[in-house]
């Protein structure tokens, strides 16, 4: 193939020149040559290379090399159905390896190579793996595995141990590099905001020639150029004039012949490179082309020009950047930009401010994908998200705006927009208004709104929202609006009537609520009464007093029987009081006490109201009221007389007790009242003649009683004796009169006249249950521990499944130091009262420190709402100094049981010991509007004779300060 392309290389190359002749030649020449250096090569190449070894031939013999003895002079090493190892076999059977691996298939032999070998653990695969598997190997292989695992988990601590050090040597010894500068990084918090701002930049560490690349210079070529090395390339075809004038060619020798030819001009060809290059013409014959195709598409079928042929070159100008920059500026940004992308991809305006460049210079795609690579990279960037909206198309920035606000569900930005673009396609959507204009400020939102109601009419939180953002005069147009499109809706009404409350026209509040109510029922709406009783609760949260009370009056009445008034009324001032609504439950006291002006029961509810929420002077100003609507009343004119004395006014309080005397001439409760107004001032002679008068025109069994203490606590021992003796013959079954002559003989050190005190007051109230304590402890004071047990019990035959009883036995016991009998009588008291909170609380603390906690458990399980179980929990948690905890339980207490003294005490030594002086002031004001009555530790304090005159504050305090943290 090569010598033929030779030869139509040399024909070709003849008939242009008028050589063939030679070339013919050396073709064949050069094809001689090759043939006799290929047979020179076959000759030296032997004739048996490559060709199997004749049988038996053994190199070297035939030179007598028979010195050695190789194997395959003896044979080899194998057996005769061992396979041959044959290195001319074809493939796959050549070696031994080949040939074993077929029968290796089924059957993989054991290695049994020394290499295999180890001499404590033997070889390392299986002797036995081609035998059987049988049901006792496996049993052999669980035990085995059994003993491995046992013994690797015994020795895998010392190895984790040992592979730790190791790791830490090997560490200590070859370090990480981020090992190496960790004190340097550490070193990093002590520097300064001035010392990292004085931080040099990094230069830049190329050197000049990449610091500063040549740019490719381009120069236009003039056209001089290309005509000159135009004719340098031509071919001449005109003849020398001197061949003409000597009639033949001229040799280059001297002595030359002439030729036998006359010169002539030859017919030679005319190359395209011929003459002078017109550049002018070549611009001419460009425009033509240009206007060739310009109006081969200038005009359609129908004649309408399609393209304008004058503005096409003018529409291509314009496409050219109009931002007026260089080019090199353009470039020099683009770098900038792109150096600051890659420095830090997480700066947003930097991919802004690259997006915006592409998008000057009219690179509109390319300015896409970087901000959507932005994206990317700064997903919580609101401005990305936006500027990539902005650059997008319709459908696509929705796409994008909505991945936005997956990455961003708290971008107000994001959801301004979505929203907004939402509301144009969906303008009747309520909830899109709603949420669109919690986005935005009042002014925008106002403006939003008032867009709003003109898409959704219907919509009565959209119109009450507006009339909130307007003024007073608009707020008006807007609510009557609003009533125009929507007749039957009671919130705009009480929506005006709250706007004309605040803006001072209360007296057009009352005309708003009643005329709801009339058009209301005219447009076939039901009112109803609790809906509205729940927009008045929110009129008064929202101070609101003055339509929270029309809306009260307008609806309290409907729909109720006559006979269920009072009975549901109280019940919903009740209610109102719980959900905080003060105003609503004074308005219905109010209109409840116009309709049952002479119920007492209406009247104490409404003075405990405003006792408890409300002024001094609006309590008293009620009960003058009250006291002249019901005059027989003695607890309406006992709580006027004791506001009035707790306020300091004792003579107006003296005033209210006498105005009580004459509608109540032979009142108890009045003359008890009475003294202890003038006993409480020091006013002791007044209260001696009244308590004389009382015995003389009202003789009960208090009034004596209350002489007697008088008496006592004032010191006269003779005359207070006296008086129980002379009271004791009228009300012998009057048990407090016993005990009281059996407290002052025993204050006057009598204990035999004290026993007989109590045992004559046993006889006549055998009931008694503080007679038979205060005898037991008398007889425990005497040392006579036998006699006050035999009390005990016989106190509680005679009072059976008495826990008050059972309890001073348990602690009798326990004072003696007998604590298992103490024990033992705590579980009888327990079968016997199963459900007594005091028992509970006791028998907790009787039981060893681990054990109280399952205790308390079992007792909150017997008695969950007990005070005293709840108190002596708050106790179990204080004593463990869960602070937190006791605190709950203790304000859990007093919020069920507030007249327990006991846990107003307990709970102030506790803030004492735990809290902040404002804790403690909480709790003694607290303390002292409930008033505390009762309690073991709250009575022994208030009523011992030297604390008759101090306040619940001055009680508390004693009491707290008599508490000893013995649990």
């Amino acid at each position: 193939m090569a010598s033929s392309s030779a030869g139509a290389a040399g024909s070709s190359s003849g008939s242009g020149s008028g050589s063939g002749g030679g070339n013919v030649a050396s073709s064949l020449s050069g094809t001689g040559a090759t043939s006799s250096l290929t047979g020179t090569l076959n000759k030296k190449k032997k004739p048996f290379l490559g060709m199997p070894a004749p049988l038996g031939y053994v190199p070297g013999l035939g030179r007598g090399a028979t010195g050695f003895t190789t194997r395959s002079d003896i044979g080899p090493a194998r057996d005769a159905n061992d396979p041959v190892d044959d290195r001319h076999a074809p493939p796959g059977k050549r070696t031994v390896g080949d040939q074993m691996k077929k029968n290796q298939a089924d059957d993989d032999d054991e290695d049994l190579n020394d290499t295999n070998y180890d001499e404590f653990n033997g070889y390392a695969g299986s002797l036995f793996s081609s035998g059987p598997y049988e049901k006792d190997d496996e049993e052999a292989d669980a035990i085995y595995a059994a003993l491995d695992k046992r013994m690797d988990e015994r020795r895998k601590e010392r190895r984790e141990q040992r592979e730790k050090e190791e790791i830490e040597k090997y560490r200590m010894e070859r370090p990480k590099i981020q090992q190496q500068f960790s004190d340097l990084k550490r070193k990093l918090a002590e520097v300064t905001e001035e010392e990292w701002l004085s931080i040099p930049e990094v230069g830049d560490a190329r050197n000049k020639r990449q610091r500063n690349p040549r740019y490719e210079k381009l120069t236009p070529v003039p056209d001089s150029f290309f005509a000159k090395h135009l004719q340098t390339g031509e071919n001449h075809t005109s003849v020398d004039p001197r061949q003409g004038q000597f009639g033949g060619l001229n040799t280059p020798f001297s002595g030359g012949l002439n030729t036998p030819y006359p010169g002539a001009m030859t017919p030679g060809l005319m190359t395209p490179g011929t003459g002078e290059l017109d550049m002018r013409k070549i611009g001419q014959a460009r425009n033509t082309l240009m206007d060739m195709r310009l109006s081969q598409v200038s005009d359609s079928v129908s004649g309408q020009t399609v393209v304008d042929p004058k503005g096409y070159l003018t529409d291509l100008n314009s496409m050219i950047p109009t931002h007026g920059g260089d080019i090199n500026d353009i470039k020099k940004a683009r770098l900038l930009l792109k150096s600051v992308r890659e420095t830090n991809p997480h700066h947003p305006p930097a991919w802004i401010a690259s997006a915006r460049l592409e998008e000057v210079t009219g690179k509109l795609q390319v300015a896409r994908n970087l901000i959507m690579k932005g994206t990317e990279m700064c997903p919580k960037s609101e401005d990305v998200w936006l500027e990539a909206a902005r650059l997008q198309p319709g459908d696509t920035a929705k796409a994008v705006v909505a991945q936005a606000v997956r990455h961003l569900p708290q971008s107000i930005r994001a959801k301004k927009r979505v929203l907004r673009k939402a509301l144009e396609n969906v303008s009747k959507s309520v909830r899109l208004w709603k949420a669109a204009v919690e986005l935005e400020e009042p002014e925008d939102a106002r403006i939003m709104l008032s867009r709003a109601v003109e898409c959704c009419p219907t919509s009565v939180e959209l119109w009450l929202a507006l009339a909130r953002l307007e003024t007073y005069e608009n707020a008006r147009r807007v609510l009557n609006k609003a009533r125009e499109n929507i007749p039957t809706d009671r919130h705009i009404w009480i929506t005006a009537a709250k706007l004309e409350e605040a803006n001072g026209n209360t007296q057009m509040v009352e005309k708003i609520i009643d005329r709801a109510i009339t058009s209301l029922r005219a447009n076939g709406v039901e009112i109803n009464r609790e809906q509205w009783i729940q927009d008045a609760e929110e009129c008064d949260k929202a101070g609101s007093v003055a339509t929270c009370q029309a809306v009260i009056r307008a609806v309290i009445g409907i729909g109720i029987e006559e006979e269920d008034c009072k009975h549901t009324w109280m019940e919903d001032a009740e209610s109102c009081i719980a959900h905080g609504a003060l105003e609503c439950a004074r308005a219905i006291y109010a209109h409840a006490l116009q309709v049952f002006p002479s119920k007492k029961s209406v009247w104490l509810r409404a003075a405990y109201f405003e006792k408890s929420h409300g002024t001094r002077e609006s309590l008293e100003a009620l009960l003058q009221r009250a006291v002249a609507h019901c005059p027989k009343a003695e607890v309406l004119w006992l709580m006027g007389a004791k506001s009035k004395w707790l306020a300091g006014d004792v003579p107006a309080a003296r005033s209210i007790l006498a105005l009580a005397f004459q509608a109540n001439p032979n009142s108890e409760e009045i003359w008890l009242a009475a003294v202890k107004l003038e006993s409480e001032n020091n006013e002791y002679e007044r209260a001696r003649r009244l308590l004389a008068k009382a015995r003389s025109s009202a003789p009960t069994a208090r009034v004596f009683m209350k002489s007697v203490k008088l008496e006592w606590v004032l010191g006269n021992i003779s005359a207070a004796q006296e008086l129980c003796v002379e009271a004791l013959k009228h009300y012998e079954d009057f048990p407090k009169l016993w005990m009281m002559k059996g407290q002052i003989e025993e204050q006057s050190q009598c204990m035999d006249k004290a026993r007989e005190a109590y045992n004559q007051g046993l006889k006549k109230c055998p009931h008694s249950i503080p007679l038979w304590l205060l005898l037991s402890r008398l007889e425990e004071k005497a040392g006579q521990l036998t006699r006050a047990r035999a009390i005990l019990e016989k106190s509680r035959l005679k009072n059976p499944q008495n826990p008050e009883l059972w309890l001073e036995s348990v602690r009798l016991e326990y004072r003696a130091g007998l604590k298992n009998i103490s024990n033992t009588l705590m579980a009888k008291a327990l079968q016997e009262c199963p459900n007594s909170g005091i028992l509970w609380a006791e028998a907790i603390f009787l039981e060893s420190r681990p054990q109280r906690k399952t205790k308390s458990v079992d007792a909150l399980k017997k008695c969950e709402h007990d005070p005293h179980v709840l108190l002596a929990v708050a106790k179990l948690f204080w004593s463990e100094r869960k602070i937190t905890k006791a605190r709950e339980w203790f304000l859990r207490t007093v919020k069920i049981e507030p007249d327990l003294g006991d846990a107003w005490a307990l709970f102030y030594k506790f803030e004492i010991q735990h809290g902040t002086e404002e804790q403690q002031e909480e709790v003694k004001r607290r303390c002292e509007n409930a008033e505390p009555r009762h309690g073991e530790l709250w009575c022994a304090e208030s009523k011992h004779i030297h604390n008759w005159q101090k306040k619940i504050g001055e009680i508390l305090v004693l009491v707290a300060a008599k508490i000893k943290n013995t649990f």
